[in-house]
């Protein structure tokens, strides 16, 4: 479970760049929930992120995870329970090691094995059976340099890498956003299939408000650092983009003016 109560970040404080980049965030997250994130440029998605993975401390609130205060706790104690996959598909894996060797990396590393640790038929015969989930022929292609994958696929084995050992919480940071949109399909598909299964308490950036209302069981909205909507299972149930665009209307009092989510629901 995540809990995070009154985080605020201000980036230049006291100077006249000075920008509220989180206001006052108050957000509880129950185990195995899915949550979707959008807002516009700017609206705080990936320095909320930022705030729980550890990549800087936040002026003022806590951060909890399944009742453990991680507030100022270092960014490299966080990963061990939070994965992340980030929107380049370049990060994330080493591009000059086989398939086999990040994965070996991610698994030895989730299982405080040392990395010179020789890879065993088991673990082999493990890591085939985890890429013939994709279903992208990766299985017999285990000696491949992982850098001469597509993106679609080096996200895939990245998905893989981050949820072979279950984290508390996995954040996807518009992991498909690079992606061509028939691969993108896939990579989410994979992705609601995987967290599903494994009950993974999950938060997913995106920029497009139809993926957003489809997958998981809830879906937050951010505008200038604050949670402006919070929308569970079953408000989400018969709402679509339009429905969506018009209760932002009524509580922002304005017009959502974003060509990046608005055009990718077309």
């Amino acid at each position: 479970m995540l809990e995070i109560r009154h985080l605020s970040k201000t980036f230049f404080k006291g100077t006249p760049n000075e920008n509220p980049a989180l206001q006052d965030i108050d957000l509880t997250l129950q185990k195995g929930d899915f949550v979707t994130v959008i807002g516009s440029n700017g609206a705080g998605k990936s320095t909320l992120f930022n705030a729980i993975a550890g990549s800087f401390l936040c002026e003022s609130g806590t951060i909890l995870l399944d009742g453990e205060d991680i507030t100022y706790q270092k960014e490299h104690k966080r990963a061990r329970n939070i994965s992340r996959i980030f929107q380049n598909p370049m990060v994330g894996t080493a591009p000059d090691l086989t398939i086999e060797e990040n994965l070996a990396l991610s698994f030895n590393g989730a299982n405080k094995h040392a990395f010179a640790r020789a890879v065993t038929k088991k673990d082999i015969a493990y890591f085939r059976s985890l890429l013939s989930t994709l279903d992208m022929g990766l299985e017999d292609r285990l000696k491949t340099k992982i850098g001469l994958l597509s993106g679609g696929q080096r996200q895939a084995v990245s998905l893989l890498m981050c949820t072979m050992t279950v984290p508390k919480l996995l954040l996807l940071d518009e992991h498909t956003a690079a992606l061509d949109p028939v691969t993108a399909e896939k990579v989410l598909s994979l992705t609601s299939q995987i967290v599903k299964e494994k009950q993974i308490t999950t938060m997913m950036i995106t920029h497009n408000i139809q993926s957003a209302l489809a997958l998981g069981n809830r879906t937050i909205m951010l505008e200038h650092g604050k949670i402006v909507l919070d929308l569970k299972e079953e408000q989400r149930r018969n709402l679509d983009v339009a429905g969506l665009l018009k209760l932002y209307r009524e509580l922002c009092g304005k017009e959502l003016d974003n060509d990046r989510m608005l055009l990718t629901n077309e």
